[in-house]
This record gives structure tokens, sequence and C-alpha cells, in this order.
């Protein structure tokens, strides 16, 4: 961290849990905004799309080059080996299974408790780091039905956390009632068109880690979840933003 940063108050800086996609990159430039003093943390936990633990040092780069509140206010960053929950916590987001439907009207992608499993090792990262602010990606809208993303899920994780390791922690969830057609008009609002072609370019999303085909919503195979809603929002947030014929 640099020296401009050190004494920069708890209660003005946040940890960011960062992936390197497209929502984690919208609330890193979210929380640029808010904080003096912001650190990231990503987990490698055995995911398929392993390819996100490079690109995200590739996005935190092109945040430092290109913004130039990233290069005042970005401190560290963090990353969590969670390879043994990974494996505890079967999901075809660890394995090379097809992405269906479960009995219990969830998608197989679903990791039983990662989200809160994320926030206790956030919360242990930003308690020495002296950081009160927990900053998350989840959202209700475009969820997939996941209940670690809800957010009275996440209302219940930040009082545990505050009555478990005694600080004053703030979990933040910027995306949490929007779309991604508005996630993506709020990556505009904050960083502008740099901010979009940065998130097109840099940032991966899908499930499967495929980076090979760029199409105009970014980089992906198309077909999973993530990029399915990637490419919608992406669709709807360029026909509201073409002028209204007159």
């Amino acid at each position: 961290m640099s020296a401009s940063l050190d004494h920069v108050p708890a209660a003005k800086s946040a940890l960011v849990l960062f992936s390197g996609g497209q929502d984690s990159s919208v609330c890193l430039a979210w929380a640029l905004t808010h904080f003096e003093r912001v650190e990231t943390i990503g987990f490698d936990y055995g995911q398929r799309h392993a390819i996100e633990m490079t690109t995200r040092t590739t996005v935190l780069e092109k945040f430092r080059e290109v913004f130039p509140l990233a290069a005042t206010r970005l401190g560290e960053d963090h990353v969590c080996d969670l390879r043994g929950f990974g494996a505890v916590a079967e999901s075809s987001l660890t394995r090379e299974t097809e992405i269906v439907m479960t009995e219990r009207g969830l998608p197989s992608s679903f990791v039983p408790g990662r989200n809160l499993v994320f926030f206790v090792y956030a919360a242990a990262v930003a308690d020495r780091r002296g950081l009160d602010h927990l900053v998350g990606g989840m959202c209700e809208t475009d969820f997939s039905g996941y209940p670690d993303c809800r957010n009275e899920t996440l209302q219940a994780m930040q009082t545990v956390l505050q009555l478990g390791v005694e600080r004053p922690f703030e979990i933040h969830t910027p995306l949490m009632w929007i779309d991604k057609a508005q996630t993506w008009a709020m990556s505009l609002e904050l960083g502008g068109q740099p901010l979009v072609d940065l998130i097109l370019e840099e940032t991966t999303t899908c499930y499967k880690g495929e980076r090979g085909e760029r199409h105009p919503w970014g980089y992906g195979c198309g077909e999973c979840p993530a990029c399915q809603l990637r490419k919608t929002g992406f669709e709807h947030f360029i026909e509201n933003a073409q002028p209204a014929e007159r």
C-alpha cells in the first residue's frame, strides 16, 4: 500500500470482493468514488473459470492506468486459497458438468454458501487491514435464484460479522436492485466509455472461462447463464442508449 493511504481511517476504507468480472469491476469503480482507500480480494476455490484469477490482475492494472482515482486510491490486492471449500461444495462451477436446474429449483452452478464464505474471509482480511466497508456485486434482479445473493441474506451476514469480529462492518451491494442493462449503464455513469471498453475487453464473466471469441458484449461462450445475462443486458443497454426517433 502506498504511504499516502496508510493513514486513511477505517471508516473511509473499503475491501471489494473482486473476481475481475463485469459486476465486480463496476463495484470497484463504485467503491473508488465512495471511499478514499480501496483494496481488493479474490478467491481461488477451484472454479472452472480459473482464468478469472489471471484476468482480474489485468483488470486491476488497467484501472490504475486509465482512471486517476484508481491511481491514488487503489491499494493492495489479496488472494485467498479456498480450494478445500470448492472441493467440498461441488457444483457445475467446480467440476466439468452441464449447468442444469436441480430438484431444489436452483441451477447446478450454485456453490452452497460461497458468498458467505467469501465474506468471512474478506472480513478477516479487512479487520487485519483496518477496513470497515465490504463491497460485493450480489444482485437479486439477475441472480439465478442463488439464496446467498439475496439482500436479506447479506444483511444478516453483516450482523454476524459485526458481532463475530466486533468491528462496525458495513456490506455494500451497489447492484442489488438493478438488472444487467442498468449495470452497463452504471459503468458508463461511473467511468464513461473507457470503463465500458475496459469491461468489454478485459473482464471474464463466462462460467466456462471462454475468451476465444470477442462478441459485441465481450468474451464468453455465449451459452452459460452468465453469458446470457451479460449479452441480453448489453443489448438492452445499447437499445436504451439510442436516441429516440422523432
